[in-house]
């Protein structure tokens, strides 16, 4: 008669935890909570129509839009917050994205923490309302071209063109002025060998590009704010 083996005594502390988890999210345990707000991050560079190398972090437009349009249609969001640390990227992606959130029918807030940069300006200025870390900076820099030129009027045209989208859009989105963002965007001697300027926390809010500095806690308060004037049928403010 062969001894009994007792099965390996399993830590409570381990019991139940998802491998992935602990490999993909270096944590043992998520919150289970079910919350009526979405939060949609958009981190390191906003990638476009050419693939970026595998070492870069980056937010593919073409994984961002059909989230967007999933908030949308699903009935169990009433909100959106959008958490912002990018340095910039594709300008038509970007441009893209900014639209879709902007298009939403359902309360959005924004938060800039660390950086919103280059075209995460557009994109931090399309919601409803906008949060920006007191340490948090924004570049803003003419529209940079890279790869082969035609010609150069005609890619002077073109860049014209593209950043005359830039500024509507940042304009028509917040409350800061077409000259106000023109200026910013071509002050010499703000950034290192090139033209722009970098926007620290309370200087975003002072030109109205950003509505207010703040946390997480209190975007988080703001959209469930917009979300009751909304249920309650007087708009968005």
């Amino acid at each position: 008669m062969q001894p009994t083996i007792e099965p390996p005594v399993q830590n409570p502390m381990h019991r139940n935890i998802p491998v992935e988890n602990i490999t993909e999210l270096g944590q043992t345990n998520i919150p289970t909570y079910k919350s009526n707000i979405h939060c949609m991050t958009i981190i390191g560079q906003v990638e476009g129509h050419s693939i970026l190398p595998p070492q870069n972090k980056t937010t593919k437009y073409e994984h961002i839009i059909p989230q967007l349009i999933a908030i949308e249609e699903n009935p169990e969001i009433e909100g959106m917050l959008v958490v912002l640390n990018t340095v910039g990227g594709d300008v038509e992606a970007g441009l893209a994205i900014a639209e879709t959130i902007k298009g939403l029918s359902k309360p959005t807030v924004s938060i800039v923490m660390g950086g919103g940069h280059s075209i995460g300006v557009p994109i931090g200025v399309s919601a409803n309302y906008s949060f920006i870390a007191p340490s948090a900076t924004m570049t803003i820099h003419p529209i940079r071209l890279t790869g082969l030129v035609i010609g150069v009027p005609a890619t002077l045209d073109y860049l014209d063109r593209m950043q005359e989208r830039v500024v509507r859009f940042v304009t028509g989105n917040s409350n800061i002025t077409a000259q106000t963002f023109r200026d910013l965007m071509f002050k010499v001697g703000e950034l290192s060998q090139d033209i722009g300027t970098v926007v620290v926390g309370e200087d975003a809010v002072k030109y109205g590009l950003i509505d207010e500095v703040g946390t997480i806690s209190q975007a988080t308060r703001k959209l469930r704010q917009l979300i009751e004037e909304r249920k309650n049928g007087g708009g968005i403010h």
